[in-house]
């Protein structure tokens, strides 16, 4: 069975306001002091870490291979973050962008330095909250077999995230608005085919070679080999407001990954869809969420998102009925469908409340209730 684990990037926020606050620093230093007090090392020895911005900061599970266990990974590790955002005056929120207006304040660090420096506006913006999945996998050679034919799928797990409706105190009229200011940065979206592990290390290393990006970690492709663990990191959706959302998308691409390693192994050829046509899907994808049309995985041609969904689900049905993933699949795509991605719940909360800052408080409390 191969092993899962979730990274969530969090909105920090005043507790008020709704505000984000630039206190990832001080929350940071609560882990750190728990950890050292049952015996620990520091930040050597806890899940959570800073991001780009300090108004945000992040935490990554323990690589699991159930997902009931996940859902309790996932749920504890928030409700940590939200203690140690507590000490330092503020809340946590699984949205991906923020609703209110915010002019984020990059973290220390001559990494960072050098990215405000490189990128300018594009990193001072740039306060965004992913939630990406790691799916093991044998090998680096197996591994690109797997990005080479998940391609085509991985714009419905966007659309099936959505949790970024507003941004700098507006409705953008996307779902995941997120993901368009993610795709800003010069490495990141879709990729060609590779066709082998030699010819993905070459293409990463000639892209570092070029200066304009730092290193191996900045290429920021929408699925890619982990440069620290041997898995499949992908890197689309949005961090979600429910956390049983996560575990569905979870199973999704561990399902994804089996699926296109058996077709790997069985001598099936990846899907020739040009680098093009995937930028639109996922342009379609961050535009609908589940709320409006997406473009078919296979046919490229406009669909319902909920045939694009259903299209998703026949295709790695074998491999969750192995897994015993396919009750909770099916039972968390109908729920999604019929509450629709968050990025529906903070315009119907907006719509009750009246205020942005409502919705975020709101939000707050969604992100640690069980």
């Amino acid at each position: 069975m191969r092993s899962v684990g979730v990274e969530e990037e969090l909105l920090l926020v005043d507790p008020n306001s709704g505000e984000p606050v630039a206190v990832s620093g001080a929350a940071l230093a609560a882990a750190d002091r728990r950890t050292w007090q049952h015996g620990g090392d520091g930040a050597k020895d806890h899940q959570f870490e800073g991001e780009l911005q300090q108004e945000q900061m992040e935490f990554a599970t323990e690589p699991v291979t159930e997902m009931g266990w996940l859902q309790e990974e996932i749920t504890r590790c928030r409700g940590e973050a939200a203690r140690y955002a507590d000490t330092a005056g503020a809340r946590v929120v699984a949205v991906a962008t923020s609703p209110l207006a915010v002019e984020p304040s990059l973290s220390t660090g001559t990494r960072y330095r050098w990215l405000g420096e490189q990128f300018g506006v594009t990193a001072q913006e740039q306060l965004t909250c992913g939630c990406h999945v790691h799916v093991s996998v044998d090998s680096d050679e197996e591994g690109v077999a797997v990005l080479d034919r998940i391609r085509p799928w991985l714009a419905v797990l966007t659309a099936m995230s959505a949790n970024s409706p507003f941004w700098q105190g507006q409705d953008t009229g996307y779902g995941s608005y997120r993901s368009r200011v993610w795709n800003r940065w010069p490495s990141a979206g879709p990729v060609e085919i590779f066709g082998s592990a030699d010819r993905y290390h070459e293409q990463v290393t000639a892209m570092v070679g070029t200066g304009v990006l730092r290193d191996e970690g900045m290429v920021y492709f929408d699925a890619r080999l982990s440069a620290s663990y041997p898995t499949v990191e992908i890197r689309v959706a949005d961090v979600c407001l429910d956390a049983s959302v996560p575990v569905l998308l979870a199973a999704l691409a561990r399902a994804l990954v089996e699926t296109s390693a058996r077709a790997w192994q069985n001598g099936v050829p990846p899907d020739r869809i040009g680098t093009g046509l995937l930028r639109l899907a996922s342009w379609r994808a961050g535009r609908s969420g589940l709320d409006g049309p997406l473009l078919h995985p296979e046919t490229m041609r406009e669909t319902s998102a909920a045939r694009a969904v259903q299209a998703l689900y026949q295709h790695v049905r074998e491999a969750l009925v192995d897994h015993g993933d396919d009750d909770l699949v099916r039972e968390g795509i109908a729920r999604l469908l019929e509450q629709g991605s968050g990025a529906r719940t903070q315009r119907r909360l907006l719509a009750e409340e009246g205020d942005l800052a409502r919705v975020v408080a709101c939000c707050a409390d969604l992100t640690t209730s069980s």
